[in-house]
């Protein structure tokens, strides 16, 4: 639209010119080399136009004839550019769909067409890791880190190279390079703070924590949970060595957490030492009301030393009331009932949880109450034993798949922070066969099952369990988002059969459940 209006324009000026110039004639003398020649205006203006276009295709065609070698040149380059731009988008499809073959063949056009550059690095790589060569991977990313503008993507890959061969300290130096580099790069930070959990340097994640919110990388609910975490880790550590230190650390992790269980449970464990009993009711109160745990429970219970049974009655009747009377209550309530001699009421306390499939612990305590009552060797007691042998699971500390006795601020199968959670585990199929086999068990015997109880700190030579039939914890590809990510344990259908792990002497583990 705009065109057609200005080619108007010049139109109506041309005309408003040729008009012009017919109401004023004249004439043009040129008088040069002994000629004189004379013409009117308007002949003169024609010549002067047709000189003037002459001239210009006479310029154009010498400067094409010129700059001929440069323009094929660059169209020559042009073509290579389009060539090279398709080979490595036929590439990134190639290894987005699993093809290695056509992956290595377009990233070998690509680099032969585009030369070195950052993406067609970036291909080759990639499709020599899903081809298999390591070696070649490694190669390329080396070259990328080499280059400053690409010096943090090759360090993402030479650190997912060094986790494929379980090379933890090369893998931990890259991060730490990336992240001194790019601050925001969040698989380098959190690499860095699994290296700084699995060391036990616990203040120096609780650094990495706070400079990643500070940037923005985290939420602030989720910062102020993961420095609670460590700072519970921490008070653990130190517990024993410096109560004074644990104590202004688990005050500090209750203050960012109060539903943190393990940080409610040390700071009243050692405010009860300080005798600051009240202060140490408050806070395990508090975490009680969100979460009813036997760890919490146990420390309220005891928190003044020489109380009578009849005293750790009533404050188990506090919890109770606390939690509007949660199963956990009632379980500690009927300890305490048990321990003060009062039978009848620690039955009746149960009585509810007995109604429908009471859980392992529910009928342990029965078959203590029954023989404290009467004597170990009693009918009842050993029949609550044989239930407890094929009961429900009670909640426990679970983290990918793995059972602990005790919480723990990182999962040892993935090192991941605040994996731990206190929940049910999901119950377990036993095989046909076994069935028979767990009747004629005796059962205080540990029980194997896919899902296995471990201390909360294995030992190095210790295996780490983890759920049956599950594929063992792998090291994240270069496609993959997260620097250690794994996704909790699933419960699958019953197998031919249920594989034997072997469990470390004294680990208290649960019984394989057969469910009709």
């Amino acid at each position: 639209m705009w065109r057609a209006l200005v080619f108007l324009a010049l139109l109506a000026l041309a005309a408003y010119g040729a008009v012009w110039i017919a109401d004023h004639p004249g004439t043009v003398n040129v008088n040069w080399g002994g000629y004189d020649v004379q013409m009117s205006l308007a002949i003169a203006l024609t010549g002067v136009l047709v000189a003037a276009i002459v001239i210009a295709l006479i310029w154009a065609i010498v400067t094409g004839v010129i700059g001929l070698p440069a323009s094929i040149s660059r169209s020559t380059r042009e073509r290579r550019r389009n060539k090279g731009l398709a080979s490595l988008s036929r590439g990134m499809i190639a290894v987005g769909s699993g093809d290695p073959l056509a992956a290595r063949r377009h990233a070998s056009d690509a680099e032969r067409l585009l030369g070195s550059q950052p993406l067609t690095l970036l291909l080759k790589a990639q499709a020599a890791q899903i081809s298999g060569d390591r070696d070649a991977a490694e190669r390329a990313f080396r070259s990328m880190a080499d280059d400053p503008e690409t010096r943090v993507l090759g360090l993402r890959g030479l650190f997912v190279e060094a986790r494929r061969r379980e090379d933890e300290t090369t893998a931990r130096a890259y991060a730490v390079e990336a992240a001194r580099l790019a601050p925001s790069v969040t698989w380098a930070n959190e690499a860095v703070m699994e290296a700084h959990c699995a060391d036990g340097d616990w203040s120096a994640a609780t650094e990495t924590v706070e400079r990643r919110a500070s940037l923005g990388l985290m939420d602030k609910h989720a910062a102020r949970r993961q420095r609670a975490v460590l700072l519970t880790a921490a008070a653990q550590s130190n517990e024993a060595g410096a109560p004074d230190t644990a104590t202004d650390q688990a005050l500090k992790a209750v203050k960012l957490a109060p539903d943190l269980v393990p940080a409610a449970v040390i700071a009243g464990r050692l405010l009860a030492r300080r005798n600051d009993l009240r202060k140490a009711a408050k806070i395990v109160e508090a975490a009680w009301k969100s979460t009813p745990h036997p760890e919490l429970g146990r420390v309220y219970l005891n928190l003044r030393t020489g109380d009578s049974a009849r005293d750790r009655v009533a404050r188990a009747e506090t919890l109770a009331k606390l939690s509007s009377w949660d199963p956990e209550a009632r379980l500690v309530l009927a300890q305490a009932a048990a321990e003060a001699k009062e039978f009848g009421r620690a039955r009746e306390t149960l009585a509810p949880l007995l109604d429908d499939r009471p859980t392992v612990r529910v009928c342990r305590m029965m078959a203590r109450i029954e023989a404290a009552e009467h004597g170990a060797e009693t009918g009842r007691s050993r029949e609550w034993l044989a239930r407890a042998a094929r009961a429900p699971r009670d909640p426990a500390w679970v983290a990918d798949g793995v059972i602990s006795e005790r919480w723990a601020p990182i999962s040892p199968t993935t090192g991941r922070l605040d994996a731990f959670v206190w929940k049910t585990p999901p119950e377990i199929l036993a095989a046909p066969e076994d069935e028979d086999a767990s009747m004629a068990v005796d059962t205080d015997a540990p029980r194997i099952g896919a899902t296995q109880t471990v201390p909360s700190t294995p030992s190095p030579s210790m295996p780490v369990p983890t759920s049956a039939g599950a594929a063992p914890a792998s090291k994240p590809g270069f496609l993959e988002t997260g620097a250690g990510s794994s996704a909790p344990a699933t419960t699958t259908p019953a197998a031919p059969a249920i594989p034997r792990a072997p469990v470390p002497p004294g680990t208290p583990v649960e019984r394989p459940r057969h469910i009709a």
